[in-house]
């Protein structure tokens, strides 16, 4: 336990902010507040105006501070102007920044000033259990929390924060699917440290289910009631899964990273190291050895929402998946990667390039006779036809020629009219299918896609490569 309570203290001093930093982010949190309280009055909204999330509850990182400004506006103000008129609020209290327009239920501003990413969110000022928009409950969730985590909790969560960071499933946005800042701090308040959460973790279950105020009948009734693999009841809302987003790949992550942190402690798992991409020779030898192919399947796209680019991104990556597999291709991996501006590429692993020219396919038992009669119509003499019909071991039989025996073609004339809801001209003017050492030039163009490709390629998570010797 020694070596787990050194690196305890080393990832502690990095992701601890000091007296300066916290300062520096506290004064800037104040100051926003009171220009996006002038910007509300000069727009005559009446709006009670709040520091909301890690800032607030003293859970946030060193390296990346994020402040949340709340809007909290009264419930008579309708939906329409909810929208416009706290985006205009937003917009001009942030004036002078960088400004990215985001959407959630509702629009809102995020903003970077002095290095400080900002959110300028709006929300209704309802009663608990009153909700009219998904952000009506983040005021609760900040009252809740704080008088449950002081300095030494706060500490617990940020080790949790910067943990999941490290392995890959810090973030509730659909890119991600994995545990947002609430969540770790739920948990942790929940286990009691930061060791508390992993040694739990490792031992849960199929389906875990977690209600720390114990609105419902044991683990039984909250199952009951949420269909996810992890189930935690939000204190504020026991109609609410706060994990509703962690999706099941990411929950495995994570109890995978647990067991192995607590077997064998080390500080990769809080700071991975840096990814450095293949080289042209290696990229090629990578491949080949696999003796698999590559597809990478490339297209242009307007920019837009991340949350909607990648709902739509992993919804065509399953289209996509969906039709090699049916023309009996076989998919071995596959994943996407996208610079969220003007490039997407999606990668499929499929076991052969080539398929044969023919295939088996089984009719009906003899005993059928209106089946094998509609059968024999349909196959007797038809071009698809390479030998058969026949009878073997009791049933019609015939050998008929594939559509697509190269995974390529298929892909360009299934894809030549878009992707997925992406579907458009810029799609279909702009989609590329690449095959192994095809992708070389679109490698080496795209360094954030070349590190991309050389992980998938790895296979493996960061924290589970043997660690190198000082």
């Amino acid at each position: 336990m020694a070596s787990l309570n050194e690196i305890r203290k080393e990832v502690l001093i990095r992701v601890n902010p000091s007296e300066s930093e916290r300062k520096k982010v506290h004064d800037l949190a104040k100051n926003l507040t009171q220009k996006v309280k002038k910007a509300a009055k000069d727009e005559c909204m009446e709006a009670d105006v709040r520091i909301e999330g890690s800032v607030a509850k003293n859970t946030w990182l060193r390296d990346s501070p994020e402040i949340d400004i709340f809007i909290q506006v009264p419930t008579t103000i309708p939906k329409e102007a909810f929208g416009t008129v706290c985006l205009k609020i937003a917009k001009k209290a942030t004036s002078g920044y960088k400004q990215i327009e985001r959407f959630a239920e509702h629009p809102y501003i995020e903003a970077i000033i002095d290095d400080v990413w900002v959110n300028v969110v709006p929300c209704y000022k309802v009663k608990q259990g009153k909700w009219l928009s998904a952000t009506d409950r983040t005021p609760f969730h900040t009252d809740y929390v704080k008088p449950l985590v002081d300095e030494q909790m706060g500490e617990e969560v940020r080790l949790l924060k910067r943990f999941m960071k490290g392995i890959g499933v810090y973030g509730a946005e659909i890119k991600i699917g994995g545990f947002s800042g609430y969540l770790c701090e739920l948990l942790v308040i929940n286990y009691g440290s930061f060791v508390e959460v992993l040694m739990a973790t490792g031992n849960w279950k199929e389906k875990t289910a977690i209600d720390y105020e114990g609105y419902y009948d044991g683990q039984k009734d909250v199952k009951k009631n949420f269909a996810e693999p992890l189930v935690v009841v939000d204190p504020v809302d026991k109609k609410r899964n706060v994990a509703a987003a962690v999706i099941k790949e990411r929950l495995d992550e994570f109890i995978a990273a647990s067991r192995g942190f607590m077997k064998n402690p080390g500080i990769q798992f809080f700071y991975p190291t840096e990814t450095k991409a293949l080289s042209a020779t290696e990229l090629v030898k990578k491949i080949n050895a696999r003796d698999s192919t590559i597809v990478l399947i490339k297209f242009e796209e307007a920019a837009t929402v991340p949350d909607v680019l990648w709902g739509q991104l992993y919804k065509s990556q399953r289209a996509i998946r969906k039709i090699i597999a049916q023309h009996e291709f076989t998919v071995f991996r596959d994943a996407v990667w996208s610079n969220e501006k003007n490039l997407n590429i999606f990668v499929f692993e499929v076991e052969n390039r080539f398929i044969s020219n023919m295939k088996r396919h089984l009719g009906p038992p003899i005993q059928k006779r209106i089946e094998c009669n509609n059968f024999l119509q349909k196959h007797v003499g038809a071009d698809s036809t390479v030998s058969g019909p026949r009878i073997e071991e009791g049933r019609w039989v015939v050998d008929i020629q594939r559509r697509y025996i190269d995974v390529v073609e298929l892909l360009k004339e299934k894809l030549g009219n878009g992707v997925a809801k992406l579907g458009s001209k810029v799609v279909a003017f702009s989609l590329e299918v690449l095959v192994n050492a095809e992708s070389l030039k679109l490698y080496f163009a795209h360094p954030d896609f070349a590190k991309f490709l050389t992980e998938y390629l790895k296979g493996n998570p960061k924290w589970l490569e043997k660690k190198k010797t000082e």
